[in-house]
């Protein structure tokens, strides 16, 4: 699959991190993203309903981020609820690279973001077949 829906520069608000005052409030984030779906019937038809509705990414991720009792500590592990939250946006999503960045990083460095990116498939079913030989 070469076909990818790119989104960029997404701005959304968290809590996140280890330290306390991170602890305290939500911090700004900015989110980017390669989501790999097959575009082939949208680039024929025009019809929104043959791709994936971005808004719609957008508002999984808002409330992913933005999720009541979902404060993870680590960027790793908000990364990977936000790629969980696209892949449930569309089964014809096959995968998503996802990066995710703190725009205000606490540390003591004149460190514009810090950040980590991931990349997410949805599993495949396994269809193994099973011969049966004649006796």
């Amino acid at each position: 699959m070469n076909d990818t829906i790119e989104l960029r520069g997404l701005r959304l608000l968290g809590v996140v991190g280890l330290l306390p005052e991170e602890r305290e409030r939500a911090q700004p984030l900015e989110v980017d993203l390669d989501v790999e779906v097959d575009l082939t019937a949208a680039g024929v038809s025009d019809d929104l309903g043959d791709s994936v509705d971005y808004g719609a990414i957008c508002d999984a991720l808002a409330d992913a981020a933005g999720a009541g009792g979902v404060e993870p500590l680590l960027l790793e592990r908000l990364a990977a609820l936000l790629a969980e939250s696209v892949l449930a946006v569309d089964d014809r999503i096959d995968a998503v690279t996802l990066t995710v960045r703190k725009l205000r990083p606490p540390v003591p460095y004149d460190l514009a973001t810090s950040g980590v990116r991931i990349r997410r498939q949805r599993p495949r079913s396994s269809s193994i077949g099973f011969a049966r030989g004649g006796s």
